[in-house]
């Protein structure tokens, strides 16, 4: 069961850039897309907290499982 990460989902639905999201959340592009590709091997809760604070949603508007 893999997981998966629509973040870039989210970003469409709020219209937002992935260049924007950083600047919000403070962290830097390449961390972000990382994520976003499914790439990456873990993810910190206050890193999700404040992505789920910019993008006004949930963790699991953000991550799913398959």
């Amino acid at each position: 069961m893999p997981i998966i990460i629509n973040l870039d989902v989210m970003l469409a639905k709020r219209k937002m850039s992935l260049t924007e999201l950083s600047e919000k959340v403070g962290l830097t592009i390449v961390n972000l897309s990382i994520l976003k590709t499914g790439k990456a091997k873990g993810v910190r809760f206050d890193t999700l907290e404040a992505i789920c604070k910019v993008l006004d949603c949930r963790p699991g508007d953000i991550i799913d499982i398959e």
